[in-house]
């Protein structure tokens, strides 16, 4: 039988260890109002994601796949909330969710340049057999896929734009030397997304992508961040007056946006001028989150087409290379920097967990862990309703003290910690512990609606 603590939750206030080696003495059945912010406001030393990554146990690296990042559940309960708060966004700037092969023959990367231009950044594989045994690539991009999508219909000039958006895996033969945590990988994933569009509708796509950018950006609270445009670089595919076609175009964007922003001579793409976007780790150091590239290459190399007003197939149609987050896997590495670790609810992979007293209330914090996720177990599961709010609740009934068990629960970043005993068990409630501010006490319905609107607001 696990002690009863009642003596320490009802009467006393619970002391438990900080994160930062300090105690805190604020977490209190009486529910004391007295404000725990205090608590997390301890100086604490800086970690970088790899430290904060293995303490939270977000990911993994393996030698026998150099480059290559293993997402553990919890990691993963980030990743596939990055990929739906963004698929929310596409929908708003109507792009249509694709997803593409990550092998191509050698023949589709020869027409579209990077077999020449960026072949020794590319992974070439084989087949082992005779009937298959010819060169391929494993794609470090989706364009040439997406060109070949694009193709596939006769196309009008009163569909366009149209616009694809994929997050399929990409490989890219970064030097063993450079690989980094999540920030220089190998295998990585992008939130990518590629407009064909006509001429007269550029402008209106580029200051589109970077309203998407600036949207997203604040929800994330991302300071600051540096517009450059990067221009035509040593080796390029294309003539001279294309590119300066393309780079007037986003000269033009980027004065309208009305945002500040800088030229990076010679550091554009290939095949076409572009905005990079750059965000700040936490040691000062610039990575490249979003970019905006224009490209006249591609369309022209795969002869893309759209019938235009003259009823004619003459018509060549622009592409917009574009990408908020850019490789999911870095954007995380710098949120993880950014906020130490201390998610934020909507973003949590370890949203509340409920810590039944003693034994007898056991069942009282299943229940209460079952109403407040929104998801049935036992003789009670079934089909979920897709449209449902789900969280990410856990219950720790282990025979260890509360205390030791309430410590743990804070050293993993839970967003919130319940506790429940014969009070709780009687009033239907739920005391709550949030990693910030004043303990409360809801209901349990409460509860659940209290994170729903959390949510929404995304807090």
């Amino acid at each position: 039988m696990r002690p009863v603590l009642l003596r320490c939750v009802r009467i006393a206030c619970l002391g438990f260890e900080h994160p930062s080696g300090r105690v805190s003495t604020r977490f209190c059945s009486s529910h004391s109002a007295r404000s725990t912010e205090d608590d997390d406001d301890v100086s604490e030393v800086f970690l970088d994601h790899r430290q904060i990554g293995a303490q939270q146990e977000l990911y993994m690296i393996n030698p026998l796949t150099p480059g290559s990042i293993f997402l553990l559940p919890h990691g993963t309960r980030i990743y596939n909330k990055l990929l739906e708060f963004m698929r929310a966004q596409l929908k708003v700037f109507r792009f249509e969710e694709v997803v593409s092969p990550i092998i191509y023959r050698k023949s589709l990367w020869e027409t579209s340049g990077h077999w020449e231009k960026y072949k020794e950044d590319m992974f070439e594989v084989g087949g082992r057999n005779e009937e298959t045994k010819e060169e391929y690539g494993l794609k470090p991009m989706n364009c040439p896929g997406h060109c070949l999508m694009y193709d596939a219909a006769e196309r009008s000039y009163r569909e366009l734009p149209i616009r694809y958006a994929d997050f399929s895996p990409l490989h890219r033969n970064e030097a063993s030397g450079a690989l980094t945590g999540l920030t220089r990988v190998r295998r990585f994933h992008q939130d990518d997304g590629h407009i064909f569009c006509r001429p007269d509708q550029v402008q209106e796509e580029i200051k589109a992508s970077i309203k998407l950018v600036d949207n997203v950006y604040k929800i994330f609270k991302i300071p600051s961040y540096r517009l450059l445009l990067s221009t035509r670089p040593e080796q390029y595919i294309g003539t001279i007056e294309e590119w300066d076609r393309a780079e007037s175009a986003l000269r033009e964007a980027l004065d309208e946006s009305g945002q500040q922003w800088l030229v990076k001579n010679g550091d554009g793409a290939f095949y076409g001028p572009k905005i990079d976007i750059l965000v700040k780790d936490s040691n000062g150091k610039e990575h490249q989150a979003a970019t905006i590239q224009l490209d006249f290459q591609l369309p022209h190399r795969f002869q893309l087409t759209y019938r235009g007003e003259d009823d004619t197939l003459a018509h060549r149609p622009v592409m917009i290379h574009r990408a908020v987050f850019g490789s999911v896997e870095r954007f995380m590495a710098v949120i993880i920097e950014q906020i130490q670790g201390k998610w934020p609810l909507w973003l949590s992979p370890r949203q509340a967990i409920i810590i039944p007293i003693a034994d007898r209330h056991v069942d009282y914090a299943r229940e209460a862990q079952e109403k407040i996720s929104g998801v049935p177990s036992g003789d009670r599961a079934d089909i979920l309703d897709f449209n449902i709010s789900t969280f990410y609740v856990d219950i720790d009934d282990r025979a260890s003290t509360l205390g030791h068990r309430l410590r743990e629960a804070i050293k993993k970043g839970y967003n919130y910690i319940g506790v429940v005993g014969d009070k709780e068990m009687t009033d239907g409630t739920v005391a709550l512990r949030p990693r910030t501010g004043s303990p409360l006490v809801k209901k349990i319905d409460d509860v659940r609606q209290f994170f729903i609107d959390s949510v929404a607001r995304y807090e």
